[in-house]
């Protein structure tokens, strides 16, 4: 028996190639490749673009890791055939974004510009001054990130100023009276 995860199989598309060697699992696809190292206590099967997973033994680290591995392998997919993306805004008077080269060059309101350089296999476009497009094949990677970003200057409670994600909603505190 293995998790609940682990045990829906994984689709993987005609364009996609699913390779294993030596206990590395890569994923080709049109947006480029990615890998990463199976467990030993997780057994994979690969036939008629089906991959499944299945806990090595009995003990509940190789079930729980049986449902993680596939749900990083279903994530190495989706990204070699769609990409994943996150989008921050800017709010605040004065805070401006613009990507120049290999840095992502942030003004938030400090005395001195936020130069933050961009990782391998990440491409980060702004469409406005105030907006920040992250995208990339690795879902952890394009988290973390923005994660990183955001981590400049988090949105204070008062105003609301600050790096938030797109689809956050900051709680606005009443001031003292």
């Amino acid at each position: 028996m293995s998790s609940r995860v682990a045990r829906n199989p994984i689709s993987v598309p005609k364009d996609v190639q699913v390779n294993v060697k030596d206990e590395v699992i890569s994923v080709r696809g049109k947006r480029g490749e990615i890998s990463t190292v199976l467990h030993s206590a997780v057994v994979m099967h690969h036939e008629d673009n089906q991959i499944t997973f299945a806990a090595a033994n009995d003990s509940i680290e190789s079930k729980a890791l049986s449902g993680t591995f596939r749900a990083l392998v279903n994530n190495m997919v989706k990204g070699v055939t769609e990409g994943f993306e996150r989008k921050l805004q800017l709010v605040g008077v004065g805070y401006r974004c613009q990507v120049q080269g290999s840095v992502l060059n942030l003004s938030l309101g400090f005395s001195h510009p936020v130069k933050f350089e961009i990782p391998a296999g990440i491409k980060i476009e702004t469409p406005s001054q105030t907006e920040v497009v992250i995208s990339g094949i690795d879902k952890a990677l394009v988290g973390q990130v923005a994660a990183d970003i955001r981590a400049f200057r988090p949105p204070e409670p008062y105003k609301g100023k600050g790096v938030r994600y797109a689809d956050e909603k900051v709680v606005i505190k009443e001031t003292k009276k």
